[in-house]
């Protein structure tokens, strides 16, 4: 991604080249110190190549926006895995412990409410409303606050307003595009940003190089709220498709659009997502959504922000039971195709897009470690997951849709195996994806943990993989030893299941 994120060290290089913020005046409507509040997490990640543990406990500091009924809004970026969220007011240093009302990382929003009646943590402090107005050519100010409690504003430019991804992979929505340079400050993980006076966007990420920035803007935080105040928030639906673009001719007389404009051609589906459930196949084109013709980029004209990709359409303000028409050219036939819109949660997918707030689940039986593939798992490997993970794995990842067919829920896997009495010869055996235990087929690994449950006759466990070693056995007793000898040397729990 062309951002880095809003990190500690990426603005402590940006203090090399930045210019001096503009303090404050008296003549502002509206201040920082006096519609934000610092926000402190600590933050405790779980382990994916050692599901068992957990990561050492970091701190993390950033600014949200006070709204409206003592509520505050920040990125869910902030909070991701928090073990303890606090509110301190910005000048006099009051705190109180922080509840998290809402939260959606797909949209790397969440908002806060403090945990405690009678907190003084908002005393002097008044809700910014929400302001929609921004286009480009604006002129912005991200608000920070120094350690004395004095506000500070910045200001940006808003280059133009695209489509972006946010913090999840694969998860994209409206982004003002900024330019403008951004001084380095404690509490800068996370940072309002207002036009005159109002909230308008939070910041989401900062290249110090090209003194850039990504800004979520207020359209989204307007829908997350709304959601959200409704009480039974769904989050924003998606279609569920990959499409390729249609500017190649072959293409365009291939699918049988060689005589009209535009049109994206859809290359795959989500199993059970929006789009699956209404009837759209692979190879269908797509010519214009509720009325909107689609370019053979895959972009539409927005009346406000000009061209924009098709994506917001579904995600820009519609929600999750809504429908929308889609026309469309199968086989050379302009069809009509009405959509529900629906949202596929991350664990309903055979592999997991991400997990927060939520453990891998795995079993160890006798010192081999099974779990569920997730994408966080093959993140662990690095930034190069792709060319280090198990190739087998990351293939998966890539093409579910034959586990998919196979009648999976997850894709279970042998990811490691402990040197015990009970693994002796199969220490070399990792990554490799589980078909049948004992002759059951594994959906999950829920099933996984009821097929060891039961001993076997002849009191050998039998399991069977995709690929090499095809089958190995393991002893019920000498397995049952280990996992209490497991448990007395350190692994407290055995497996997670939920």
């Amino acid at each position: 991604m062309f951002f880095q994120k809003l990190s500690f060290p990426a603005f402590l290089v940006a203090l090399l080249f930045c210019v001096t913020p503009v303090p404050c005046s008296a003549q502002q409507k509206a201040a920082p110190e006096k519609s934000i509040i610092r926000v402190n997490a600590t933050l405790q990640d779980y382990s994916f190549l050692r599901p068992w543990e957990k990561g050492a406990p970091t701190p993390r500091r950033g600014l949200g926006a006070v709204l409206k009924g003592n509520r505050v809004l920040i990125t869910a970026e902030m909070c991701v895995n928090s073990t303890f969220v606090e509110l301190e007011h910005p000048s006099n240093g009051a705190r109180v412990p922080a509840r998290i009302a809402g939260i959606d990382y797909e949209a790397n929003l969440a908002v806060l409410e403090p945990a405690e009646a009678n907190s003084k943590v908002f005393e002097g402090l008044e809700a910014l409303e929400i302001d929609e107005s921004v286009v480009a050519g604006d002129t912005l100010n991200v608000w920070q606050v120094e350690d004395n409690g004095d506000g500070v504003s910045t200001d940006v430019e808003v280059l133009r307003v695209d489509v972006g991804r946010y913090y999840i992979p694969g998860s994209v929505f409206l982004l003002y595009q900024v330019k403008g340079s951004l001084q380095a400050r404690v509490n800068s993980f996370t940072l309002p940003v207002v036009k005159n006076g109002k909230l308008v966007g939070m910041l989401l990420s900062y290249s110090s190089k090209e003194q850039t920035a990504g800004v979520l803007p207020a359209p989204v935080i307007n829908t997350f709220l709304a959601d959200l105040d409704d009480g039974d928030y769904q989050g924003f639906p998606n279609l569920g498709i990959s499409i390729a673009q249609t500017l190649d001719e072959t293409l365009r007389e291939f699918s049988g659009i060689d005589k009209v404009e535009g049109g994206i051609f859809v290359r795959e589906l989500a199993k059970d997502g929006s789009a699956d459930k209404a009837g759209i196949l692979k190879g269908d084109v797509i010519l214009s959504i509720n009325g909107q013709p689609i370019d053979a980029r895959g972009n539409y004209s927005h009346p406000k922000y000009g061209k924009l990709s098709f994506s917001h359409l579904v995600r820009g303000g519609a929600k999750v039971g809504d429908k929308i028409k889609l026309e469309i050219v199968r086989d050379a036939k302009p069809m009509t195709i009405d959509v529900e819109l629906t949202r596929k949660l991350p664990e309903d997918h055979l592999i997991d897009p991400y997990m927060f707030d939520r453990g891998p689940k795995y079993v160890i039986f006798g010192g081999l470690i099974f779990q569920e593939l997730t994408l966080p798992y093959l993140e662990s490997w690095g930034e190069e997951w792709t060319t280090r993970a198990p190739f087998k794995l990351v293939h998966a990842n890539a093409e579910p849709h034959a586990y998919e067919e196979e009648g999976r829920e997850k894709l279970v896997f042998l990811s490691s195996v402990l040197k015990t009495p009970s693994t002796l010869g199969y220490e070399a055996v990792n990554s490799v994806i589980v078909t049948k235990v004992n002759g059951t087929f594994i959906k999950n690994i829920k099933d996984l943990a009821k097929a060891f449950a039961e001993v076997p006759g002849d009191g050998l466990h039998t399991i069977e993989f995709d690929e090499y070693p095809k089958v190995i056995y393991v002893d019920d007793r000498a397995s049952r030893l280990v996992n209490q000898q497991l448990i007395q040397y350190g692994i407290g729990l055995l497996e997670r299941l939920e």
